[in-house]
């Protein structure tokens, strides 16, 4: 049996870059990527390998048609789920992430669908921001963000 590990689930994504990225960060510290679909992209987007650069070959990635077909298949425990919103109950730093998460984060230009956060009101977690005329943050900043704290215990930090 493995050990257990943070999932990074992205939703709907629609950025290649983004995703490139978020995959290289999963290959660096050893994180299964779960996209959902559908994506505003192909994965054969030289855009998602430029990001991801030469390591996307080494994505340990799993895809799901939807939402509801990742719950089905995988079967996470409610206290397993972590979704990262803007306006969250809590802020990153509060949880004590499980070593079997899953981050799961929102499309770049909605974010979370509300069918997926209804009654998940106290496991959804902003990224604070102290300067209100910023909007939002880039989703691959975020989640590199949120990954490392999340790893923190496992990382030495």
């Amino acid at each position: 049996m493995s050990e257990p590990r943070l999932k990074i689930v992205l939703v709907t994504p629609e950025i290649p870059y983004n995703t490139g990225a978020i995959g290289r960060t999963c290959v660096a510290l050893g994180l299964e990527l779960v996209l959902i679909k559908p994506y505003g992209f192909s994965l054969d987007e030289k855009a998602v390998r430029r990001a991801g650069q030469d390591y996307w070959k080494h994505v340990q990635l799993s895809e799901f048609d939807s939402w509801d077909d990742f719950i089905a298949d995988r079967k996470p425990s409610r206290d397993s789920l972590y979704f990262f919103e803007e306006h969250g109950a809590k802020t990153v730093y509060e949880p004590d992430y499980q070593q079997d998460a899953y981050l799961v984060f929102g499309c770049e230009s909605k974010g979370l669908p509300d069918e997926i956060l209804n009654d998940m009101q106290d496991r959804i977690i902003s990224l604070p921001m102290r300067n209100p005329i910023v909007r939002s943050l880039n989703l691959a900043n975020v989640a590199t963000a949120v990954i490392y704290q999340a790893m923190r215990p496992q990382l030495g930090g």
